[in-house]
């Protein structure tokens, strides 16, 4: 009989002793609520013994906890539709505040970071989402730290992940950036020319001096040219080559003239016939008819006679 009451009370003690064991793993750390009183002690990682039906544990994760933000729709300051997302990297840094003063943090948290996000949508430019976003990550995770701190949570970093834009503002952007580069294209040919001229005002003032030089380019010209095996070669003969040519050599005598053919012989002259004399007839009306000049007037006068 005695036995068996010392088993009993045994197994009841150590059913006892097995309802208030409790494990904190490494990553958390363990609030004790006693009758619904959260002691001040913090349990930290390890094997922990509890008074059963008395005390109540709380474990809360100390590891940092990536949250990611919902995409939110916004116009920024220069009357932009954007769409951007985000993540939040936070921690616990005060379990018993982050336990006791807010219901879940995770999701007040979540909350605090949407309405930033889209304040910070607003006050920015676009230029800005999207050229200078570690100034607009350290704005933003000012003012999701700044109520944060109040529920024993710290924001450890807060970054802009993607900014979707209209179709239409994508063509744009993609037209901009198309005409500034064929403008640096541009000035950039245009920079190579004025170097390139300034090269050759000086080799032409070099081979001005030394006229052998332009023959010993015309020849590695040459060479370059016939060294694409081209089925055609036109060759540049210089001017100089041929003034050069035609001061050395030397002038020979002026030819004989070839003796002058006979003169053909000349028709003699035939002696126009002079116009003979025609008497003038007295008419009725009492006038002469007057003298013609040339045998032709004669005939004619005849004709009408």
């Amino acid at each position: 009989m005695v036995v068996e009451i010392l088993s009993a009370v045994v197994v009841v003690g150590g059913a006892w002793l097995a309802a208030g064991v409790r494990v904190v793993k490494q990553y958390e750390r363990g609030l004790v609520f006693r009758f619904g009183r959260v002691r001040s002690r913090v349990q930290e990682p390890g094997l922990k013994l509890l008074v059963p039906f008395v005390d109540r544990m709380q474990k809360v994760n100390m590891q940092i906890i990536t949250m990611p933000v919902p995409a939110q729709d916004g116009i920024t300051r220069d009357n932009v539709t954007v769409r951007v997302d985000a993540v939040v990297y936070f921690k616990v840094i005060d379990p018993i505040v982050a336990a006791v003063n807010v219901q879940d943090y995770r999701s007040a948290v979540g909350q605090v970071a949407q309405t930033s996000l889209r304040s910070i949508i607003g006050k920015s430019e676009l230029d800005d989402l999207l050229s200078n976003r570690e100034h607009l990550n350290e704005g933003l995770e000012l003012m999701i730290d700044s109520p944060a701190l109040d529920w024993g949570i710290h924001i450890d970093k807060v970054e802009i992940k993607d900014v979707a834009l209209p179709e239409a503002m994508k063509r744009s952007m993609s037209r901009q950036a198309e005409a500034e580069r064929e403008r640096r294209a541009r000035v950039i040919s245009a920079d190579g020319e004025l170097q390139a001229s300034h090269k050759l005002a000086q080799a032409a003032a070099t081979m001005a001096d030394t006229p052998s030089a332009m023959q010993l380019r015309l020849l590695e010209t040459v060479v370059q040219v016939s060294s694409e095996k081209n089925s055609t070669l036109i060759l540049p003969f210089p001017v100089e080559l041929l003034r050069f040519l035609d001061a050395h050599t030397p002038k020979q005598a002026a030819a004989p003239a070839a003796p002058a053919a006979p003169a053909a012989p000349v028709a003699p002259a035939v002696p126009e016939p002079e116009p003979e004399a025609v008497e003038a007839k007295p008419q009725a009306n009492g006038h002469g008819t007057p003298s013609p000049r040339t045998p032709g007037d004669a005939a004619l006068s005849q004709d009408s006679a």
